[in-house]
């Protein structure tokens, strides 16, 4: 399976302008699973590969900070880091890594967790040999973790993520340029209105109990998926599963989701100025609200994002650091949310002592010539490298954007794991006319967010406009 993924990659890039060809190498390629619903609501998907004696074992779940109440921001991360790191009610605490990392996985790149806007996963891979280990680790976890919470436990993690949200947010040069833009993209309230680390204040009101409820609702069963795949035996492997995870019961009623339904675009613009005494150069941040990764155009965004900022080729890094010589960086990429509207983001950071209005004007300008840089040749180059980086994620078993990961998304976000067999298809469709059409209603200056970082010692600073 990994020689043919790979021949597939090569055969997706070769020849990128042949419309046929691309059509075709999309409809052979697929990957091949088994999908069960347990009696509690528990989704397992099996895939066997057996190139290799590894396992990977993938939970997704439906919990991000979008799921979060007003007032308690942040708690499905915090919840994350002790789910991780805390003991359940056989397993101590930090034992969770030592034990895999025993039976030969490798904390980080292949045993982790992380926590978005829309959804939490908890991922490792073993030897195959090792497969009952990583789901007695899991069904512990899910069973028990709640009746193991204690306020040490919970004082502990809090630390932990308040020190992670001054180091990646509070003190880091443009680190608040998440909060911000969010901020000024969704309204007062809105599940995406808040960052995923969540307020120091709020972080600091979480309770015991706030930390037990949420698990009760949130991590049971009927709210996750679990995705199994390697070097498995899917009949050995569902006996596991139900042995392990079958009795487990269902959670607690969960609120309903506040609405993420917003305009497709934004009201009227908006803009910010930001003296940063953390930078040493000015940077310049613009979003816009697209369609979400569950519209039907998602497919046509990614290709209108790389476009603009994939790679030394892309239209912003051409024009803005080869051409005009007004940025050091330029890119571009989007939030990839799920509901309402999602934000894709154009960015460029300037030249020590650049003129800010400056390096503003030239990503504005930049942004405002993207249909003009639209060609049949810009089209080939990006499907061909998203495609790619598509096909070439799929090459690992666990990790980021690997095959679990892939067919885990496709059940929690899309309600079908097939949803990695369709994406090829789908970047394929997408036409030179849809993406001039996407560029002109949706990278308009009316539906932008504007952030300018001026170092709070430049000449000039600071300026509150």
């Amino acid at each position: 399976m990994m020689r043919a993924l790979c021949l597939m990659a090569a055969l997706l890039v070769a020849v990128p302008g042949d419309a046929r060809a691309q059509r075709a190498n999309a409809s052979s390629f697929r990957i091949d699973y088994v999908h069960e619903k347990l009696p509690n609501g528990l989704n397992v998907i099996y895939h066997v590969d057996r190139s290799a004696p590894i396992v990977a074992v993938n939970s997704w779940y439906n919990v991000g900070s979008k799921h979060e109440q007003i007032g308690r921001t942040g708690l499905a991360h915090l919840y994350e880091h002790i789910m991780l790191f805390k003991g359940s009610r056989n397993i101590r605490d930090q034992e969770r890594f030592a034990l895999l990392e025993q039976a030969g996985g490798r904390s980080g790149i292949e045993i982790n967790g992380t926590t978005s806007f829309d959804r939490t996963n908890y991922f490792q891979q073993v030897p195959s040999n090792q497969i009952e280990l990583a789901l007695w680790i899991e069904a512990d976890h899910m069973r028990t973790a709640g009746e193991a919470l204690t306020i040490e436990a919970v004082n502990a993690q809090r630390e932990i993520v308040k020190n992670e949200r001054r180091q990646s947010t509070d003190n880091q040069p443009y680190g608040s340029w998440v909060e911000k833009m969010i901020g000024h993209a969704y309204p007062d309230g809105h599940p995406y209105s808040h960052h995923v680390l969540g307020s120091m204040a709020d972080l600091s009101a979480q309770t015991l109990q706030d930390v037990k409820t949420f698990f009760s609702q949130y991590y049971s069963p009927d709210n996750a998926v679990m995705v199994i795949a390697g070097d498995i035996d899917v009949d050995a492997t569902k006996a596991l599963v139900k042995k392990y995870f079958g009795t487990i019961p269902k959670g607690l009623p969960r609120p309903a989701l506040r609405s993420a339904a917003v305009p497709a675009t934004l009201p009227k613009p908006a803009r910010e100025v930001i003296n940063d005494a953390n930078a040493r150069t000015p940077a310049v941040y613009m979003g816009h609200r697209v369609p979400s990764q569950r519209a039907k155009e998602s497919a046509a965004i990614s290709l209108l994002t790389a476009v603009l900022g994939s790679g030394r080729t892309s239209h912003l890094n051409t024009t803005l650091v080869r051409q005009k010589q007004a940025a050091t960086g330029a890119g571009a990429f989007n939030f990839g949310l799920v509901e309402g509207s999602d934000l894709l983001i154009a960015q460029a950071v300037g030249r020590p002592g650049a003129n800010p209005d400056s390096l503003e004007a030239a990503l504005a300008s930049a942004l405002d010539s993207t249909v003009a840089a639209l060609t049949p040749q810009q089209l080939a180059r990006v499907k061909a490298s998203v495609r790619y980086q598509f096909v070439n994620g799929l090459q690992t078993m666990g990790g980021f954007g690997g095959r679990a990961d892939r067919l885990a998304e496709g059940q929690t976000f899309y309600g079908d794991a097939n949803w990695v067999n369709r994406r090829l298809t789908e970047i394929d469709a997408v036409t030179l006319a849809q993406l001039r059409s996407l560029a002109s209603t949706y990278l308009k200056p009316s539906n932008r967010v504007t952030l300018v970082f001026i170092p709070a010692a430049q000449p000039g600073a600071p300026r509150t406009n």
